[in-house]
């Protein structure tokens, strides 16, 4: 089984990510964690010192060679699927699932945790959901080809069985 999970910053991929690879028995990556790792330095410090392009070069590669294994879930990061036709090729080689929670879900979880997002890192409070709603709509279009879509902001293990 090959799983990528997909979403906006504070849709929950990380953490259901964890549970579901657990629940499936899959290796489990979170795609954000890999770069660092590899990168040796924090997402927010490679985007202010090698810039975004370099980032989502990156980001690219290490999911290629993460989907050479037969098995896996993949946490993606927000921004994965809209850059270097990854979205075509994570369909093409596996299964996608978009969390799509509510706006107010994710802002709530995004005010909690800014700091270390550095899309958001600098905004107020107040200009967040305008700042989200922006961004989601950009992606959208990406986040749309997902070949499941799971919008509500109460799931659980059984949400994802179900709708697989």
């Amino acid at each position: 089984m090959k799983v990528y999970l997909l979403g906006f910053m504070g849709a929950g991929k990380s953490y259901w990510g964890k549970q579901l690879a657990d629940h499936w028995q899959l290796p489990y990556y979170d795609l954000d964690e890999v770069i660092v790792e590899a990168e040796e330095m924090a997402i927010a410090d490679i985007f202010a010192t090698k810039g975004e392009d370099y980032f989502r070069e990156k980001e690219s590669t290490l999911l290629r060679e993460l989907s050479m294994q037969e098995n896996f879930l993949i946490s993606c990061g927000g921004g994965t699927p809209c850059f270097q036709e990854n979205m075509d090729f994570m369909n093409q080689h596996g299964t996608t699932i978009w969390l799509n929670p509510s706006l107010e879900t994710m802002v709530e979880r995004l005010q909690r945790k800014k700091n270390k997002r550095p899309l958001i890192a600098d905004l107020e409070d107040k200009d967040l959901m305008g700042f989200v709603e922006k961004k989601l709509a950009e992606r959208l279009p990406f986040y749309q080809q997902s070949r499941h879509i799971i919008s509500s902001d109460n799931i659980s293990l059984d949400t994802f069985t179900e709708n697989l």
